[in-house]
């Protein structure tokens, strides 16, 4: 299979004001690729967009809220009048709970549910026939080692991971004939901002990230080595991966484990 260039290429990517789309963002640029960036924090986008001093149309920043109807149109519009079309999309953006499910609100599940996957579903939706036109077109979908393997007091951030990764796996055989690839990234903890927004219930623990985590740089850059090399699917660190064998290995035994110990700090 031919490697894909990434020079050139016209990018969607949601999430960007900060972490893992901060880091994609700047590596797809150095990359030579043009990429439309958006999130909800204008002055972070602006920013990132002036790092670069003055890249003309190789970063573009539209601000606004994903999860609405309007403001995914625009960014699909914007993409296909700035830069002629659509190759790439990576569908970042997401946003985490933490606490019992028992005791949290049903506003909890569905703004989870809101963000991390019918916003990357339904703005995937609408770049398809854009898609189908590009240049080694790709989704990049930016999962979690949580939607492989489920822990207690996570089980909104969980449960909308499992329904983004099994989206994508159904989307990856619909779209072969088409010849657009759909690649799964998940990485595990990783030191972003991303702890800072955490839907929280009162008095529930939140797990910082700690000297095991993922930096945000090192996650970009494997995404950018999974898009280059047309990957399927990448659990990007060894405790995520050790997680999910084990817990096919023996799930029971597992469950024992997560309830007393809780998420392994390497994971």
């Amino acid at each position: 299979m031919t490697k894909r260039i990434l020079a050139g290429k016209r990018v969607i990517l949601t999430g960007a004001s900060s972490g893992i789309g901060w880091y994609l963002a700047s590596e797809l640029v150095r990359a030579g690729a043009m990429v439309v960036v958006t999130a909800r924090r204008d002055e972070r986008l602006q920013n990132l967009r002036r790092s670069f001093g003055n890249p003309q149309k190789r970063l573009i920043a539209l601000p606004g809220d994903i999860t609405q109807a309007g403001h995914r149109q625009r960014l699909i519009e914007t993409t296909v009048d700035e830069l002629g079309g659509i190759d790439i999309i990576i569908n970042n953006a997401g946003i985490g709970a933490i606490g019992s499910f028992e005791d949290a609100t049903p506003q909890r599940l569905r703004r989870v549910f809101e963000v991390d996957f019918f916003a990357a579903a339904e703005l995937t939706r609408l770049a398809l026939p854009h898609l189908r036109r590009g240049n080694q077109p790709a989704v990049c979908v930016v999962s979690s080692v949580l939607g492989h393997r489920a822990v207690p007091g996570k089980s909104e951030y969980c449960a909308a991971k499992f329904a983004l990764r099994g989206w994508a796996e159904s989307l990856r055989v619909e779209l072969q004939p088409s010849g657009i690839d759909v690649l799964t990234i998940s990485p595990s903890t990783t030191r972003s901002e991303f702890f800072g927004s955490l839907i929280d219930t009162a008095g529930a623990i939140v797990r910082r990230p700690n000297f095991f985590s993922q930096s945000p740089e090192r996650v970009a850059h494997s995404i950018l080595r999974a898009l280059k090399g047309r990957k399927r699917e990448m659990i990007l660190s060894p405790g995520g991966k050790a997680l999910v064998w084990l817990s096919q290995l023996a799930p029971q035994l597992m469950d024992r484990l997560l309830l007393r110990y809780g998420l392994p700090a390497a994971c």
